[in-house]
């Protein structure tokens, strides 16, 4: 029987790509999301099955593992991919946007995990959370973002050590820039003062990566699809970075970074 696996925070974006890139391998695929028509579009781009709810919500979540599981026979995987941006620093944000940001960025996750696990011990399955690598490093003016993504990576860390023993994997995700209906509206943000397109935008925030350039959904999907996968059996606890080498760039040494670049 092939496995069934549900990708949360679904109707755009990595959460998209995972669906389709999921559905493409085999699997029977349930989709969940706070938007209708996209959703519903993804669902029928790729056979997915369209759930509708608000994973900041208890009964919400309780009620679609229960419906995914009625439906499908068993659980797989669960990929906790649901997330919003709130910008400010600590002095700026508003406690509605800090709020709103570890509800959705982190509570989700803690809700999907309590609600899924009893299924995926039964079936030896994987749960993948989609962090950032501003959960990793202390970006300016995302201090709620920032908090929230580092929360979720250790969650889901504590989640490999508990669940282990059952033969449940739990493992995160970190991408760096992605291009995604988010992050574009990010890049229009960021660029508007400066008179900068969306384009641009995202060549001035990864300059100094070594790749030189954002991510596109679909190879951030790729590495959720590994680890929901038999090829990464032994992989548990592990906080996975999909970022084109951001994180291993020394601040410092950036002058002599670029003197040094390779000529060909």
């Amino acid at each position: 029987m092939s496995a069934v696996h549900l990708v949360a925070g679904a109707s755009s974006g990595i959460g998209a790509a995972v669906a389709a890139g999921a559905a493409a391998s085999g699997a029977r695929v349930a989709v969940c999301g706070r938007r209708r028509a996209p959703l519903t579009a993804v669902a029928d781009d790729c056979g997915a099955t369209a759930y509708v709810a608000d994973v900041t919500r208890r009964a919400d979540v309780e009620k679609l593992i229960a419906d995914v599981v009625a439906d499908h026979g068993r659980l797989d995987g669960v990929v906790a991919n649901a997330g919003i941006m709130r910008a400010g620093g600590l002095l700026d944000l508003t406690d509605e946007d800090w709020d709103a940001t570890l509800r959705t960025n982190l509570t989700s996750v803690f809700l999907l995990a309590r609600a899924a696990l009893p299924h995926l011990a039964r079936t030896g399955g994987a749960f993948v959370t989609v962090g950032s690598v501003a959960g990793l490093r202390a970006p300016s003016g995302m201090a709620a973002y920032a908090a929230s993504k580092a929360g979720a990576a250790m969650l889901t860390t504590t989640i490999a050590a508990e669940f282990g023993p059952l033969g449940v994997r739990a493992n995160t995700v970190c991408p760096g820039w992605t291009r995604t209906e988010m992050a574009d509206e990010e890049m229009r943000e960021f660029g508007t003062p400066l008179g900068l397109s969306a384009d641009e935008a995202y060549e001035q925030v990864t300059a100094l990566v070594p790749q030189r350039r954002p991510a596109e959904a679909r190879e951030i999907a790729d590495a959720v699809l590994w680890l929901l996968g038999p090829h990464s059996s032994y992989v548990n606890g592990a906080t996975l970075t999909v970022d084109g080498g951001t994180t291993v760039v020394d601040p410092g040494a950036v002058p002599f970074d670029f003197a040094l670049t390779p000529r060909t």
